[in-house]
């Protein structure tokens, strides 16, 4: 399956795009993507159901957040009360440490985005703080990425052996499908999800 791990809607501050916009945005330029992930700023949108929009589209709509932390931007996959409870999603200074662990601990895993990116991602502070323990996926191909960000995150994966995944990071609604990522097997549950990322079932493509 072709998954887009990483976008935004109107839910998000900085977002614009309605969800049945990308659902018609995805049909309607016959983009290859079987499903796509909402991985709101800060939050984790625990109330709204695109059961129907699934069903109306024929693809998987699943949801995550994408949480700030003193290495930059990380996306958690696997979200439920327990992790919730675990640290303040909305907070702009989260442990990395705490993220991975927690999300471990309960079920999830925790991803950082963009690596490559100054200042949000995870290679820029690196010099600094040196490397943490408890990563083992990262987001190597962004569809917001410039210049040499993408290179920077596969050649952080290559040297770490971390796995990568692919999410268009989209905000507006032409922006999804930019890259995505490829499974080896059906998911239909954030819970299958989590399992393929965990397992290092996930190869990063782009389609830009």
């Amino acid at each position: 399956m072709i998954l887009d791990l990483h976008n935004h809607s109107v839910a998000s501050d900085d977002a614009r795009a309605k969800v049945e916009n990308y659902c018609q945005w995805i049909q309607r330029r016959e983009l290859p993507l079987d499903g796509f992930v909402l991985s709101e700023h800060r939050q984790f949108d625990s109330v709204s159901d695109y059961r129907d929009l699934e069903d109306q589209f024929g693809l998987v709509i699943l949801k995550a957040s994408e949480v700030e932390t003193e290495y930059g931007h990380v996306l958690v996959f696997g979200v439920n009360d327990d992790l919730q409870a675990s640290f303040d999603f909305s907070s702009v200074k989260l442990s990395l440490e705490t993220v991975l662990s927690e999300a471990e601990r309960c079920g999830a895993i925790a991803v950082p985005c963009h690596p490559g990116r100054p200042r949000v991602g995870m290679s820029a502070h690196f010099e600094q703080l040196g490397p943490v323990d408890g990563v083992t996926v990262i987001e190597t191909l962004n569809g917001g990425s410039r210049g040499r960000e993408n290179d920077i995150a596969i050649e952080l994966a290559e040297q770490r052996g971390y796995k990568g995944i692919g999410g268009s990071d989209a905000h507006i609604v032409s922006h999804i499908g930019r890259c995505a990522t490829k499974i080896e097997r059906e998911i239909r549950s954030i819970e299958d999800l989590v399992g393929a990322l965990k397992e290092g079932d996930c190869e990063a493509v782009s389609y830009q």
